[in-house]
């Protein structure tokens, strides 16, 4: 009888222990950025309209409240990766303009700089820049942004260097981030058969010979 309650009592106890860890609190900023990673995962593999809370929460291994509690929305979810990638990317783009005082040297980082972070994280990459959500307003006025920041950042440079009027060296500075832009995704789908350094050195080399013909003075 004695044995008979034992056995009772720990078959009621491991399912109280299994949820336990099934349900392990996390810090607030590490449970956030696992709902990220997994929202990253489905995003990517499914297209925003395509994903579902229910999958997003699978993939954290969480329940839907607690996915709820961080996001009451896919739209939340999707706009908190994209402002998280896009200032990673941004943050990238400015400390490669301002790690050398040799505007050469610049635009040299800020095309391997470019290139690198989406060889890091080629999901970021695609979830910014390929995803079915980026007509909508909200998304478009993020990745303006984005753009205006980095070719005015660029434009400066080359404004520095060439001397041209502040809205010509703002066209080039548009022309160079779409060049970044454009080239790195094409080099995504070569698939490791072009070395990175040698694809960003050749879009550097493309950029800098252009924009160093221009003259000194005006």
């Amino acid at each position: 009888m004695a044995e008979s309650s034992r056995t009772k009592q720990e078959t009621q106890v491991k399912p109280d222990r299994t949820v336990s860890q099934r349900s392990a609190r996390l810090p607030r900023d590490e449970r956030r950025a696992q709902l990220l990673n997994a929202a990253l995962e489905v995003f990517v593999a499914n297209g925003f309209h395509g994903a579902a809370m229910d999958e997003i929460a699978e993939t954290a291994h969480v329940s839907k409240p607690v996915l709820y509690q961080h996001f009451p929305s896919k739209r939340d979810l999707y706009m908190a990766l994209l402002d998280s990638h896009l200032a990673t990317l941004t943050d990238l783009m400015l400390t490669a303009l301002n790690s050398t005082s040799d505007n050469k040297e610049r635009v040299q980082a800020v095309m391997r700089a470019y290139y690198r972070f989406i060889a890091s994280d080629d999901q970021a990459h695609r979830l910014v820049f390929e995803s079915d959500l980026i007509n909508d307003p909200d998304v478009s006025s993020r990745l303006e942004t984005f753009n205006r920041t980095f070719a005015d950042a660029v434009a400066k440079v080359i404004a520095e260097d060439t001397k041209l009027p502040h809205l010509e060296a703002q066209l080039l500075g548009r022309g160079l981030a779409g060049m970044a832009q454009v080239s790195a995704r094409y080099w995504l789908e070569t698939d490791g058969n072009l070395d990175i350094d040698v694809a960003s050195d050749l879009i550097y080399r493309l950029a800098w010979r252009g924009i160093s013909r221009f003259p000194k003075e005006s």
